[in-house]
């Protein structure tokens, strides 16, 4: 069993990183069992902050780290929230506040595409030239009212059109399968499966 430490604190996003890299017997391990502080996000893009953050969780821990940096990106808002949808309508983040300001700001907008990205980012060890780079989107719309009880962030308001459900309607393994972050870890365990 390798071990790898995910620099998360999200219980949505660790769920399915462990669900999705557990039959490569690897065991993810959340760092705030090593103490990590939670690392400065302050890059404009998805695929820099992830790395920012794995090669912290790397230093900290001792361990290769995983990070992943996603977010929705919303046509009619040219491309926002993006690297902010966490902390789209500030601090504390709130997921039920960040859907409210962006159900606000799409109020009289034409256009409700969207689509969620995933970058993430594997280091061997903190100074890793080469990281492991995986990406992942997920395409759909906004609703105007969110559905579903499950999932989290956006997912209640992100629809799937081709299967006619929301992110928080999606039973998690299909989720896992269909997603930004499903697809982007599916990249990342057939890389690790071949090291």
């Amino acid at each position: 069993m390798r071990h790898i430490v995910l620099a998360s604190g999200n219980p949505g996003k660790i769920r399915e990183i462990r669900a999705i890299l557990a039959p490569l017997r690897i065991e993810v391990i959340p760092q705030s069992h090593y103490g990590v502080p939670e690392a400065a996000e302050p890059h404009a893009t998805f695929i820099e902050n992830a790395l920012a953050k794995a090669r912290s969780a790397c230093v900290h821990a001792g361990l290769p780290a995983l990070a992943d940096d996603s977010g929705i990106c919303v046509e009619a808002l040219h491309g926002a929230p993006g690297v902010q949808s966490a902390r789209f309508a500030g601090e504390p983040r709130s997921d039920e506040r960040n859907n409210r300001r962006l159900l606000e700001l799409l109020a009289h907008a034409d256009g409700r595409r969207a689509h969620y990205y995933c970058a993430i980012v594997l280091v061997r060890h903190a100074d890793d030239p080469q990281p492991v780079l995986a990406e992942g989107e997920w395409h759909g719309e906004i609703l105007r009212a969110p559905r579903g009880g499950g999932g989290f962030g956006y997912d209640p308001l992100f629809l799937d059109p081709q299967l006619g459900q929301t992110g928080a309607e999606l039973p998690m393994e299909h989720k896992n399968r269909i997603s930004h972050r499903g697809k982007a870890l599916a990249v990342l365990a057939e890389r690790l499966a071949g090291a």
